[in-house]
């Protein structure tokens, strides 16, 4: 293909794309000019019509924003980087079976289409003080009484919520894994065999710097998806400290309507940290992959 039918290729995607994109920035833009002028005091209930940073001033201070804060990355962290572990393993594992393999991808794939208010739904009938699992182990005598089962849900770690996102994304994690997996060439692994190299080896030095982009990608999606999650830390979490989401959604209902640019800014800050981080996250595990290019931004 010569340069200018490559540049005709290029300009015809461009155009196909250009109408979804536009309805796409524009209500997006929209939306997000008119969260920071409210939280800027420049428009909406509560504002005062002069610009003021005054409620990222007081958000920035509140000790309730740094205890979501810390709680949030604990979550979105723990969840993502065990569920990766897991999701990674699980599709090496499925890619050494061979009698009931795509049996096994079926189920792999049921829970993708089971949404994370179910997930959550099932852990706390679950985990509940007064759930399943407490009521069997005081059945089989092994509590005095449900109340002795250690706090799985409503706990200071999030225990609960960190356990049904992991139930939901593994799955999700295996089979993006096991689609980079299928798509490798066996003779890098091979050759890594007859040089002698351990299957440890193999897997750090050969499989993962092949997967990594695609699997770093998925994890990221994972963890943006986390940080800013309402349903499942609203069920599964404790009053205080909430996750950060949950928080915001508190403020933004309540009665107050002065407190409603406070809100605003509360969620424009998560959703600002939430980038930063993801950027943060990105560049470092481009550089442990031995990907100096960032993958996203």
């Amino acid at each position: 293909m010569s340069g200018d039918d490559a540049e005709r290729a290029r300009w015809r995607v461009r155009l196909m794309v250009a109408p979804a994109l536009i309805v796409i920035v524009g209500l997006l833009g929209t939306g997000l000019v008119a969260a920071l002028a409210q939280s800027l005091g420049l428009y909406g209930a509560g504002a005062g019509g002069t610009l003021t940073a005054e409620h990222y001033a007081r958000v920035l201070a509140d000790p309730e924003f740094r205890a979501s804060l810390a709680l949030t990355l604990w979550v979105a962290t723990a969840s993502t980087a065990i569920s990766t572990a897991l999701g990674v393993g699980l599709a090496l594992a499925l890619r050494r079976i061979v009698t009931g393999r795509r049996v096994m991808y079926a189920l792999l794939q049921v829970p993708l289409g089971v949404p994370h208010l179910a997930i959550a739904a099932v852990f706390l009938t679950l985990l509940a003080p007064s759930g399943w699992l407490a009521r069997v182990a005081h059945v089989a005598g092994l509590v005095a009484g449900p109340a002795d089962v250690p706090a799985l849900v409503y706990d200071r770690w999030g225990l609960g919520i960190i356990l049904a996102y992991i139930a939901k994304e593994v799955p999700f994690l295996a089979v993006v894994a096991t689609a980079l997996l299928v798509r490798l060439d066996a003779g890098h692994d091979a050759v890594a065999r007859t040089l002698g190299a351990s299957p440890w080896q193999r897997l750090r030095l050969v499989t993962w710097p092949l997967i990594a982009p695609g699997v770093v990608s998925a994890a990221l999606m994972v963890f943006a998806f986390v940080f800013a999650a309402f349903e499942t830390p609203f069920l599964l979490g404790r009053p205080y400290p909430a996750m950060l989401a949950v928080v915001a959604q508190q403020r933004y209902l309540s009665l107050d309507l002065a407190d409603r640019p406070a809100a605003v800014a509360f969620a424009l800050i998560m959703t600002a940290l939430s980038g930063l981080i993801v950027w943060a996250y990105q560049r470092g595990s481009a550089a442990c992959a031995g990907d100096e290019r960032p993958m996203v931004f």
